[in-house]
């Protein structure tokens, strides 16, 4: 065995060197270079070396977007003997942002084995073989690769910025996710019933009509300026025609920091300006809310644009705008948002597996679509630019 992988769920990383020097301590050298730690036994005879990389969401979040929906998959695959303990893995592997891998240089003999558990307890973590089996914090399997169970007395650990477990289950919250997997399933689409629940509606942070309308006229406004950013269209025109509409409609106080910045730039970053571009998926769920769009269809095509820039720029005003909106039942928006988080990481499951998204889905479009709906939730206190897209 070369590799051996500790996973954790910590608020953060700032004692991972100060833990790894404490266990790596004595007759080793310790080697770093950014995340990356090298360490080499001192000894004649007994010489052996690691690599050590320490990655979180903070400074990987990529990392744990793509490859933890594949670990949840992979262990809710497995023939667990035991159902609850599986219960208990996949709420441990959902609530996971800390990863340190360990790469030998050559097989790992039993002292630095026996110093990767040790390192693995005082991370106080999970620990993940090459054959699947977990271990716990204190090198006692929890489950083997067929599904039977280990001697540890295992229970999920997770820090506070991750907890989402018993706050937020809820009869509500559980009728809501069956209703999204009855849907999924209906498609054809799978589904990982482990996916945790969203908060209940009263434990929502809920943005109110007018924020959403103000959010969504001056994200639509941006939009316009992104699209000739990113087609190369001539910019100064079109920034002064686009600032002009935000001081008309009075929401130039509503642009996000990636707003401010893409309209900041003399030349603006391609890709920034195709992301912003890319939010009109985001707006749509927004003006649906609002009921200046009857349906929020399937995300297997993208939005009737010119339908969504007649949508508010047909009137003259804000307040002549905002006369015309009335806000759908939060139950509604709430309903739309658990079966796009539940579509989400359908689309997330088919790519990691090198397969196209299932039903035709566009994931852009339903990543887009996510980020409207959680901001309007407030499942959490993330700004628009920040809306967590784990799954």
């Amino acid at each position: 065995m070369k590799y051996f992988t500790i996973f954790a769920s910590r608020n953060d990383t700032n004692d991972m060197e100060a833990v790894i020097r404490e266990v790596y301590t004595g007759k080793h050298s310790i080697e770093k270079t950014g995340h990356d730690y090298t360490v080499t036994r001192k000894s004649l005879f007994n010489r052996w070396r690691i690599m050590l990389r320490v990655l979180s969401e903070d400074t990987n979040l990529d990392y744990f977007e793509s490859n933890i929906p594949g670990m949840m998959g992979f262990y809710d695959h497995i023939p667990f003997a035991d159902e609850h303990r599986k219960k208990l893995v996949l709420t441990q592997i959902s609530a996971l942002n800390t990863m340190i891998a360990i790469e030998a240089e050559k097989e790992l003999g039993d002292e630095p084995f026996r110093l990767c558990k040790e390192l693995l307890s005082k991370i106080g973590g999970i620990g993940f073989l090459q054959d699947g089996t977990l271990l716990d914090y204190d090198g006692q399997v929890i489950v083997y690769p067929d599904g039977s169970s280990g001697p540890a007395d295992f229970h999920p650990r997770a820090c506070t910025r991750k907890i989402r477990g018993e706050e937020i289950e809820s009869e509500e919250g559980e009728r809501r996710r069956q209703a999204s997997i009855h849907e999924l399933r209906e498609r054809g689409i799978p589904y990982l019933d482990t996916l945790p629940q969203l908060p209940p509606v009263s434990e929502c942070r809920w943005k109110s009509q007018e924020e959403i309308a103000r959010r969504a006229v001056a994200l639509l406004i941006v939009i316009q300026y992104a699209c000739d950013a990113a087609n190369g269209g001539e910019l100064d025109e079109s920034k002064a025609f686009v600032m002009g509409l935000l001081s008309k409609y009075g929401v130039e106080d509503q642009l996000t920091e990636d707003e401010r910045r893409l309209l900041s730039e003399e030349q603006p970053d391609p890709q920034e300006a195709v992301n912003i571009a890319w939010q009109y998926e985001a707006y749509w769920p927004l003006i649906w809310a609002l009921q200046l769009t009857d349906s929020l269809d399937f995300p297997d095509r993208i939005c009737d644009s010119s339908y969504a820039i007649e949508a508010v720029s047909k009137w003259g005003s804000f307040e002549e705008l905002y006369r015309q909106t009335a806000l759908r039942s939060r139950e509604d928006i709430l309903d739309a948002a658990d079966k796009t988080y539940r579509l989400h990481w359908a689309c997330v499951n088919s790519r990691i597996q090198g397969q196209d998204a299932p039903a035709g889905m566009i994931e852009s479009i339903v990543m887009e679509r996510r980020r409207g709906l959680f901001w309007m939730v407030g499942c959490g206190m993330e700004d628009w630019d920040h809306i967590p897209m784990d799954t």
